[in-house]
């Protein structure tokens, strides 16, 4: 390592959508140093998603971070002067069991009638469902332009940003944390784990407990059709969780919704998955699938419960998970960020805005 140690009041290690989004919230109260280990920043999952915002999507803790992070989005619109959230209705089709169950379990869906499906939706075959329930609360999200907010607003605020900087070394000192990353040394009181699938192997360099977080992979592809695609058309899932797709503009994004548990890699799709899925979808709509564009697979790290981890190691001081997003990254980010700004910068004893018992769900010490 070259040259004195880069001190901080906060390094946050990961540049994906939660330590960008971090990073926009302590910026302007704190000096901020982030680190990526990639070249690029939301290179892993946060550039892979399916770009929506979904009230009914997750448990109650999600549920609630989503609403506020949607709110604030809306905000982040008004200023830039244009909105980065469209509407992109959500139906769920299956069989009359499934669809039960799904709005059964969630109160924002509301039952949806086999010919209104058909009406808002008039590419889907007739034959392949048997009932439909409606999401109308869920948007789309341009994720680039989320990220590009994050980044610079944390910038303007003073925030340091290093890319090529994979953290190998850290140490424990009397004030925080001294650490090894790339060719240069830094030194903070708070580090910050948002490594997504890296988060659990980033805490044993730090000598930290692991939280048992797996990553898993999920799959996505755009695919051209013979058929015109509505780019306002809905988003369609199936009720058991198997599929879902939607317009890409004139392509249509499409997904396994696979979460298959895997290593902590930079993840590929494999072929014959993705050959499969264009064929399950086909059977579905009417579009008819031409060719593919391109795939690709992300990976969501989960914790044993399902929930983030967000909060103060309970063993180690100074050291901060915010990690374990899930599938629920983009569309929590804006809430959760604001949450782990307050917990950081009160030591833990404030979660802001935020009802307490979220932040008690999410705790690192739960």
């Amino acid at each position: 390592m070259e040259g004195p140690a880069v001190n901080a009041d906060v390094l946050i290690v990961g540049g994906g959508i939660a330590g960008l989004s971090l990073a926009w919230q302590l910026a302007p109260r704190a000096n901020v140093v982030l680190l990526e280990a990639e070249g690029t920043l939301a290179y892993h999952t946060s550039s892979r998603s399916a770009r929506q915002m979904q009230p009914s999507y997750g448990p109650g803790p999600i549920k609630e971070l989503t609403a506020r992070s949607i709110r604030a989005v809306q905000q982040i619109s008004a200023e830039l002067g244009h909105s980065i959230l469209s509407p992109r209705p959500l139906i769920f089709i299956g069989t009359e069991a499934e669809s039960a169950a799904q709005s059964g379990a969630n109160g924002y869906l509301k039952p949806l009638s086999h010919a209104d499906a058909l009406r808002m939706s008039p590419d889907l075959r007739p034959e392949s469902f048997e009932a439909a329930c409606l999401d109308d609360s869920a948007l789309e999200v341009d994720v680039p332009q989320l990220l590009e907010y994050y980044r610079a607003q944390a910038v303007a605020a003073g925030a340091a940003i290093n890319t090529d900087a994979p953290v190998h070394t850290a140490q424990r000192t009397g004030s925080g944390w001294t650490v090894g990353a790339g060719s240069n040394a830094y030194s903070a009181a708070v580090v910050v784990n948002a490594a997504g699938a890296w988060a659990d192997p980033l805490a044993v360099v730090f000598g930290v407990g692991i939280q048992g977080l797996r990553p898993h992979r999920r799959t996505a592809a755009i695919v051209s059709t013979e058929r015109p695609v509505d780019p306002a058309a809905p988003m369609i899932a199936a009720a058991d969780d198997t599929f879902y797709y939607r317009p890409d503009g004139s392509d249509l994004l499409i997904s396994p919704c696979e979460s298959v548990p895997c290593i902590a890699e930079d993840a590929k799709p494999v072929d014959a998955d993705v050959r499969r899925l264009m064929q399950r979808i086909d059977a579905v709509t009417s579009l008819g699938i031409s060719g593919l564009r391109r795939s690709w697979t992300g990976l969501r790290t989960t914790a044993p419960d399902g929930l983030p981890v967000v909060g103060y190691d309970p063993e180690a001081p100074g050291f901060f998970w915010l990690a374990g997003q899930g599938g629920y990254g983009i569309q929590t980010s804006a809430a959760m960020a604001t949450m782990a700004s307050e917990l950081i910068l009160t030591g833990g004893k404030s979660c802001g805005e935020v009802p307490a018992a979220v932040a008690e769900a999410l705790s690192a010490s739960r």
